[in-house]
């Protein structure tokens, strides 16, 4: 068996260019998985909220990088096709790994101070001497197992809100498997899909609305970005460059039979593509937006305008030193998260504290489950267009959406009537 690739440097590291990894990555997504690219971003997004607890990155990189090694390399499959006999392979392949995936000391994943490079004594798995020097048979242990399925679980929590993929094998091998523990990951009914209510939505537009009147410049980007991510149910990866996708002004697109623009995603999850049309109210967005650009009001087909440009030139990164340059997954983030926080302070001014601080608990993917919820509870739009819209396999995933905050469906069930002809 080949030699096991590392995926993710060091917490001081692990976000700056390496050309190793990326050409890695190449291979696997050419060879093996078309989204590699894509779900390696949302992994790297994912250890960017552990990050601030040393010992808590380093199990997480360990065995994420363990388990997208034997996707990518062993079973090649995607991670949105693994499942619950996929990820039983996995523990038993664990349990019994090949030998020159095993070490017998702890030793970096990468080397080199300026080019970080591939530490070639770094293997998978950690296994233990004997008094006498030679190894001793691999063992690890039901608690080990446990644990693992308890991080890919986390993992997998945090791509279904990602809406990468529907499914957590790891939670249901918890649950129901042979390694079944009693504080399996639950969610009461959706609450998975955290969205704005329509007051603290409404926060957040006059907030960015506020900005734009004081800088047009830098804040049109802003709020042009909460619109579009709310207005057409677009996830974070769809509007932000990565690694083979960088999103341009041409994919706004005239519809020619019915006159209607859209926003042409040409690769999400699961590499399907799509066209969300816009609402009038967007189209005039995109209007003034290219207007502050000094831009024309409408893009011309094919144009190559990259779509949220960088107001200064990256400071690291793959983008560094280059200004008009797409944004990445985590500067779309930041600005987002930003208007979310002006937007709870301007409701706690308004003595709305509740509903600031469930605002500071929310983030830039949770636009999409906005949009997609306000459009059928409130606007009361069709569920199959709106699946159409938002790419959902099945419209089952889109009722997910209807009335999914626990408050609403409590605050309906108080106003039941147990007699309604008499009362």
């Amino acid at each position: 068996m080949s030699f096991a690739h590392p995926l993710f440097d060091t917490v001081e590291r692990f976000e700056q260019i390496n050309d190793a990894i990326n050409q890695t990555l190449a291979g696997y997504t050419l060879q093996v998985s078309a989204d590699a690219g894509l779900l390696y971003e949302h992994a790297i997004d994912w250890l960017v909220e552990q990050k601030h607890n040393a010992n808590n990155y380093k199990s997480h990189r360990s065995e994420l990088t363990t388990f997208l090694i034997w996707c990518w390399q062993v079973a090649h499959v995607s991670v949105a096709d693994v499942d619950r006999k996929w990820l039983g392979r996995y523990l038993e392949f664990c349990q019994a790994p090949p030998s020159e995936w095993i070490g017998y000391r702890n030793v970096a994943q990468f080397s080199g101070k300026e080019e970080r490079l591939p530490n070639p004594n770094w293997r998978p798995f950690l296994g233990k001497l004997a008094d006498n020097g030679l190894p001793r048979p691999y063992l690890l242990s039901p608690a080990a197992i446990k644990t693992k399925l308890a991080l890919l679980s986390a993992f997998f929590s945090y791509l279904i809100e990602m809406e990468y993929t529907e499914r957590n094998p790891a939670a249901t091998l918890l649950r129901t498997g042979r390694f079944g523990v009693s504080a399996a990951v639950k969610h009461e009914d959706n609450e998975q899909l955290k969205a704005f209510s329509d007051l603290q939505w409404s926060y957040v537009m006059q907030y960015a609305e506020q900005q734009l009147e004081h800088d047009p410049q830098q804040q049109g980007r802003s709020l042009f970005l909460v619109q579009l991510l709310y207005s057409c149910y677009l996830r974070v990866s769809e509007v932000a460059a990565r690694p083979g996708y960088s999103p341009t002004m041409g994919q706004f697109r005239r519809d020619q039979k019915t006159g209607v623009w859209g926003f042409f995603v040409p690769i999400s999850k699961g590499g399907k593509s799509r066209t969300v049309a816009l609402s009038d109210q967007m189209l005039s967005a995109l209007k003034r937006y290219r207007t502050q650009l000094g831009l024309s009001e409408l893009p011309t087909p094919q144009e190559q305008t990259p779509l949220f440009i960088r107001h200064r030139a990256a400071g690291r990164g793959r983008d560094s030193g280059i200004r008009n340059a797409n944004l990445g997954v985590r500067q779309i983030r930041e600005l987002v998260d930003q208007i979310i926080a002006g937007g709870a302070d301007l409701a706690m001014v308004d003595g709305f504290d509740q509903d600031a601080r469930e605002m500071r608990e929310l983030s830039a993917h949770s636009l999409r489950h906005s949009g997609i919820s306000h459009d059928i509870n409130i606007h009361q739009r069709p569920l199959s267009h709106v699946q159409a819209d938002a790419g959902h396999d099945s419209i089952d995933t889109t009722s997910k959406y209807l009335h999914t905050s626990r408050v609403e469906r409590h605050q309906s069930a108080k106003a039941k009537p147990l007699n309604w002809l008499a009362d």
